[in-house]
């Protein structure tokens, strides 16, 4: 009987012997370490944080630096004062055109606006559909009248053919600016050459203005800043997105168009004009 249990120690020894180097090789479980939850909130699912630009890259300081440094040159000049006075430059003006007088400039004021029919109903596509297009027409319509003529008779700056003291700013100037900023803005994105001709016909505007003897220099650099200024803030508070068809009835549209007729004296006329139709279902 020892006998019997000692073998059977013997092998029960073997066995455990054969086995070590098995058990040997497994590797006891590692515990993960603890979650940290004290910052979890801060940079969720590892996203990178924004970066934010610098303020004079903004879209107001963009939209407002131009226009700022022309009021800021007119307001300067006012009443014959700055480095190149109102008196020098209508000097060195009539210089050049000493006797030339046009009433061009009260037609081209809205030139702009008839370069932006014209090609939108070319079929070019703009920036904007046009209810928005219209919408924004308006709004910067608005505030460009409302601040002009508010300085004016604030400043009450005189002309220099002594009309009136309602020179500064100049009110055509900022008409055709404010209109060549709009088609600056909506076509700009299929080719620079639009925007190029309506500040073209903007700045022959001014140029006339003071030809004409209306307006001082000041008035016109003025003008310029206070009509970009208006279109500019036209689009930055305009809220209605971009490029998408309006919520119309159906039948309903709006179309830019040329009417003629005659005018009171017999004679042949035209403007443009914003058609709105609506179809009867």
């Amino acid at each position: 009987m020892p006998i019997a249990i000692a073998r059977r120690v013997a092998a029960l020894a073997l066995w455990f012997g054969a086995l070590s180097p098995a058990l040997a090789q497994v590797t006891p479980p590692v515990a993960a370490p603890a979650a940290d939850t004290t910052h979890k909130f801060e940079n969720p699912s590892g996203v990178s944080a924004v970066t934010r630009a610098p303020w004079y890259k903004s879209k107001i300081v963009k939209a407002t630096a131009v226009p700022a440094l022309l009021i800021t040159y007119g307001a300067l000049h006012v009443n014959n004062r700055g480095f190149y006075t109102n008196e020098q430059a209508n000097r060195d003006i009539h210089r050049l055109f000493p006797t030339y007088r046009t009433k061009l400039d009260d037609i081209l004021i809205f030139a702009p606006y008839a370069e932006l029919a014209v090609v939108t109903l070319a079929g070019v596509e703009s920036r904007s559909d046009r209810l928005n297009t219209l919408l924004v027409v308006l709004k910067s319509e608005a505030i460009m009248l409302t601040t002009v003529f508010a300085v004016k008779n604030l400043v009450r700056e005189e002309r220099p053919d002594k009309e009136d003291k309602l020179s500064f700013p100049s009110g055509h100037t900022a008409q055709a600016f404010l209109a060549a900023s709009i088609v600056h803005t909506e076509f700009r994105d299929k080719s620079q050459w639009y925007g190029v001709g309506a500040y073209a016909i903007a700045t022959s505007v001014a140029a006339l203005r003071m030809i004409n003897t209306k307006h001082w220099q000041s008035d016109v650099i003025a003008g310029a800043g206070f009509g970009i200024l208006s279109a500019h803030l036209g689009y930055l508070t305009h809220r209605n997105r971009w490029g998408r068809k309006p919520n119309l009835p159906k039948g309903m549209g709006f179309s830019p168009s040329w009417q003629t007729g005659y005018t009171p004296t017999g004679s042949l006329a035209g403007a443009p004009v914003l058609r709105f139709t609506w179809q009867l279902q």
